[in-house]
């Protein structure tokens, strides 16, 4: 099942998001290598593709996984999570309508 993945960033966590940006990639790349993931990126903390200083509101995913707790568990272990970069995070199931 698909599931929606979200990370609230916490206040000042730029450089600890930028430092460990390298490992976070490569999580998603191995997920989209085994043609689990659906979607992937940063919310900008402003309107514009590249926030500056201003940095990120948080990050989504969208991907497959046997369950939510499977779901759960993989964030767990993220390194914006472990780094905590992550002041909040949230796993719910997802329903893909369209396209």
């Amino acid at each position: 099942m698909l599931y929606v993945l979200t990370g609230e960033d916490a206040p000042g966590k730029l450089d600890a998001r930028m430092a460990v940006r390298p490992a976070h990639l490569a999580r998603l790349e191995a997920l989209r290598d085994e043609g689990r993931l659906v979607v992937a990126g940063p919310m900008p903390a402003i309107d514009s593709p590249d926030p500056g200083p201003a940095g990120f509101f948080g990050s989504l995913v969208i991907a497959e996984f046997p369950s939510q707790a499977d779901a759960e568990a993989w964030l767990a272990t993220d390194p914006y999570v472990t780094n905590g970069v992550f002041a909040r995070t949230s796993v719910h199931p997802y329903k893909k309508v369209l396209p």
